[in-house]
């Protein structure tokens, strides 16, 4: 069973720009226009914890009202974080996720926020929802999409889980997150949520067949789930990726990874056949693509969208990939550093017209 569960909850509410309340969010900046040039194409091992008591108070996490000393232990991992290659992870249940919560990675999971609000047509789910009372949204991250959702369902109790403490402080009332890690059971009731949201949990999750069946488990009949995901092997349609392109040798790597880490990055086109093997009906596939960069040959949203996954990838690979590729693949520094500096550059290659898959699935819990 999972640990103790810790929450956060704030008394009240305030926009930010992808939602209307401040939440201490700021709309990312809309990246620079690409000059396309069609002929560009162009740390330390040991690890330590931090524990910065200004951080921890901060967070919203009362590690003071924990009594025993069994619990006084599982608070510390919380609040604290362990160093890793100058980057900053979670500690509890440490090593569990690969990518760091410090703020820099925390600006890339909003820009993500932002692409997938261009993506649905700024829709926060596709799942047909009817006034819901009861939100989950597994890993949750800063929790940007559970304060979202807490503005447009104001009837609705969000809950948001995560395995770090980074969500603001200061969120709607009707919104609370939880330190939780969902690959375990979970503790909440049976049959209690209207509504689960689930979104990159890529390379997360040992056991999906699992995962859905406890899902499955604690949405009430009627209710609906809903998994958002992507390729992290891009593709191409019109031949201007040949074989033997860094694209494929990326996209390989990380896969490879994933296999070795024990949970896999393949989920977004494995989620329609595990939702309707766990029991959910009505299930429905939608897919959609992230072009790698906003060169001309994309036109129109999914233009707009490569500029911003352009940026996404170019600062935010570090931390995708460094503890996969050091701890996991056992590579040095150095030759990580350079591998993403080949992905960098790749990403300024507008003769290549790659793209990210990916699918948003929802289905019902029968009644």
């Amino acid at each position: 069973m999972a640990g103790p569960t810790m929450t956060s909850q704030a008394s009240s509410s305030s926009a930010d720009a992808f939602g209307g309340h401040t939440t201490g969010y700021q709309h990312p900046t809309e990246p620079s226009h690409p000059q396309e040039d069609e002929n560009d194409t162009d740390g330390d091992d040991s690890t330590v914890i931090a524990d910065d008591a200004s951080d921890s108070a901060d967070s919203g996490f009362d590690s003071g009202s924990l009594l025993g000393d069994e619990t006084d232990t599982l608070a510390s991992s919380i609040v604290n974080y362990r160093m890793e290659n100058g980057r900053q992870y979670h500690a509890y249940r440490d090593g569990a996720y690969w990518g760091p919560n410090d703020e820099h990675a925390k600006e890339i999971l909003d820009f993500a926020h932002h692409m997938y609000l261009l993506t649905l047509d700024r829709k926060l789910h596709l799942a047909p929802i009817n006034n819901p009372q009861r939100i989950l949204d597994v890993g949750t991250g800063t929790g940007i999409w559970a304060i979202d959702m807490a503005d447009q369902y104001p009837g609705a109790m969000v809950i948001g889980t995560d395995l770090s403490p980074i969500q603001p402080e200061w969120v709607p009332p009707n919104c609370i997150f939880e330190i939780d890690d969902v690959s375990l059971d979970w503790t909440f009731p049976p049959q209690h949520f209207d509504f689960v949201h689930i979104r990159e949990l890529f390379g997360c999750i040992p056991d999906w067949d699992f995962f859905f069946a406890q899902a499955y488990d604690h949405v009430a009949p009627g209710g609906w789930i809903e998994i958002v995901e992507h390729s992290v092997h891009p593709m191409c349609d019109d031949g201007s990726m040949p074989p033997d392109h860094f694209y494929n040798e990326w996209g390989k790597t990380v896969i490879e990874l994933g296999e070795k880490f024990g949970k896999s990055f393949t989920i977004w086109s494995d989620a329609k056949e595990k939702m309707e093997r766990a029991g959910f009906v009505d299930v429905k596939e939608v897919r959609y693509k992230w072009p790698m960069n906003g060169g001309s040959w994309w036109q129109g949203k999914e233009r707009d969208v490569g500029r911003w996954n352009q940026l996404r990838l170019h600062e935010g690979i570090e931390g995708f990939m460094i503890r996969l590729l050091t701890q996991i693949g056992g590579w040095s520094v150095a030759r990580t550093q350079l591998f993403l500096a080949q992905m960098r550059k790749e990403l300024r290659n507008y003769k290549v017209h790659a793209y990210l898959p990916g699918t948003v699935v929802y289905g019902r819990k029968p009644v």
